[in-house]
């Protein structure tokens, strides 16, 4: 891109034939060299600031604080040692032995720190010189005699234990005293050190305003207005105008910025008339598909409807049959007459269930707090004469309850009990067990038999619908079982499958999440 060149009247500048590329070169090179002189200088500044702080913060202050300690620790010794002397009470001794430690802990952390100053090594010096006397004069005597002994001693060593305390505490004052002085006069250093850094701050602060200033102002007169109004017409098209044509303005990058949002727009109207396009096909798409799904709902109404008909002219007849021939008739007629009337009471319930369930996920969600173990009774009962046929033991653990659809729980359990019935051997009795064990809010159910059981290879083909392993003659059925099972499951958010592992027969095992947990009573645990 050639430069380009800022041109001004004659009479206000003599530098009006600088190019914009030179005014910028010379600009970025000044403010360079200003900004390297000010961040130097701001540097340094921040390394003495921080230098100043480190040694007033990690030497000055713990140095003084140290001095205090070993004063404190010495106090410490001389009040047990002097208590001790006085009253023979070997308790006196506690603090005493208090100080001696703390005054090795305190004189091993305060060497360090006062090794860079002289004067203050020399004042510790003098200090544990003068402390090492006391002790050795006085405390360690005292403190090792018996109570009789300490207290003859201290009598004896009075006055010289007061005269070597006492220089001790002048040697602790001026130890302290030099070591406040060179506190305070790190911290005036310091404070003189932060200002001199605020104010190299606020100077460089100055410079890179006024630096933006001047950027700013040159990237609006050059830049910012061709694509402000390059903007406004993007924006135009944005809102819906997509009939509006991008021109472009000022230096060529800009200019081909505006042909490629304009190339943009076009490919946008192109997409746009396609996608309307393809929206109308798809609601239409979505309309024909409200309309099968009604029509089918409808067909299942009048399916279930057709079936329920003739069940209830069977029912109506029995019924009649049982009111005008009930006790004309054997105990055992009566009894087929009252099986048919509930047959066909329950086939007709059965076709309702299968009628929901059909509808599931679709167009009702009937959860509701359902015990398992009344669905387990239900269940058995719906099938005793099948279970009584066949002889079989059915038992079960403790159920929990859940939050569930009951028709669609009930199917489940009378399916998979069922299936558990019709498949035994012919070699044993059946027996059945429903197990259940509760982790977290999951409970993994378990349905075992002693039956035929399942080859490895068909334990996913069974829950595929009409799927079937045996021919009808020898099981009778429509190979839906299994698959209503694997839907009434995925449909409360659990899982099922076959336990591979499981080589006595059949083990079934689902999961369901369980939302209502029930304490389990003796009761209900005897009568499992």
């Amino acid at each position: 891109m050639q430069p380009a060149i800022t041109t001004e009247p004659p009479h206000k500048s003599a530098l009006s034939g600088w190019t914009t590329r030179r005014w910028l070169r010379t600009g970025v090179a000044t403010t360079l060299v200003v900004l390297a002189v000010l961040g130097s200088l701001g540097g340094w500044a921040m390394w003495r600031t921080s230098h100043l702080t480190a040694a007033l913060v990690d030497r000055r202050s713990p140095a003084l604080i140290g001095a205090m300690r070993v004063e404190q620790a010495l106090v410490n010794q001389e009040t047990g040692i002097r208590g001790y002397g006085l009253s023979g009470r070997p308790d006196f001794l506690q603090p005493y032995a208090q100080g001696v430690t703390a005054e090795r802990t305190s004189l091993r952390e305060l060497r360090p720190l006062v090794g860079d100053d002289p004067r203050a090594a020399g004042d510790l010096a003098d200090v544990e010189r003068l402390a090492g006397t006391w002790q050795e004069r006085i405390a360690r005597p005292i403190s090792a005699a018996s109570p009789e002994e300490a207290m003859k001693l201290s009598a004896q060593r009075a006055a010289e234990g007061k005269s070597a305390f006492d220089s001790l505490r002048r040697a602790m004052a001026r130890q302290q005293a030099h070591l406040q002085s060179v506190r305070a006069a790190s911290a005036r250093e310091l404070r003189a050190s932060e200002t001199l850094r605020n104010w190299m701050f606020a100077v460089i602060a100055v410079v890179i305003v006024s630096v933006a200033v001047l950027v700013f102002e040159g990237l609006r007169r050059g830049v910012t207005g061709p694509l402000t109004r390059l903007g406004s017409d993007a924006r135009e098209v944005a809102q819906g105008s997509f009939d509006r044509s991008l021109a472009g303005t000022g230096p060529a990058d800009l200019r081909q910025l505006a042909s490629d949002v304009e190339s943009m727009r076009r490919r946008l109207v192109e997409e746009l008339q396609f996608s309307e396009a393809a929206r109308h096909q798809m609601d239409e798409q979505a309309e024909d598909l409200r309309r099968s799904n009604t029509e089918l709902e409808q067909f299942a109404y009048v399916a279930s409807h057709d079936l329920q008909e003739p069940l209830r002219k069977v029912s109506s007849f029995t019924q009649l049959l049982q009111r005008r021939y009930g006790g004309q008739l054997d105990a055992k007629a009566d009894q087929y007459i009252a099986f048919a009337v509930d047959g066909a009471n329950r086939m007709q319930t059965l076709i309702n269930d299968l009628l929901a369930f059909s509808r599931v996920g679709r167009v009702h969600n009937d959860h509701q707090t359902v015990d398992l173990n009344a669905v387990m009774a239900t269940a058995l009962d719906n099938l005793s004469v099948a279970v009584e046929e066949a002889g079989a033991e059915i038992t079960h653990d403790p159920l929990p309850t859940v939050v569930g659809d009951a028709a669609q729980l009930g199917m489940l359990w009378q399916n998979l009990l069922s299936n558990a019935v019709k498949f035994r051997s012919p070699d044993r009795l059946p027996r059945i067990h429903f197990g259940a064990v509760s982790d977290g809010g999951v409970c993994e159910f378990s349905v075992t038999d002693n039956g035929i059981g399942i080859a490895s290879e068909f334990q996913e083909r069974v829950f595929v619908l009409f799927q079937r392993l045996h021919t009808k003659d020898a099981y009778p059925g429509t190979g839906i079982g299994l698959a209503m099972c694997k839907k009434v499951v995925e449909f409360h958010g659990g899982t099922i499958g076959i336990d591979a592992d499981y080589k006595l027969g059949t083990r079934v095992v689902f999961t369901l999440p369980v939302a209502v947990t029930s304490p389990v009573s003796p009761e209900r645990e005897a009568r499992a």
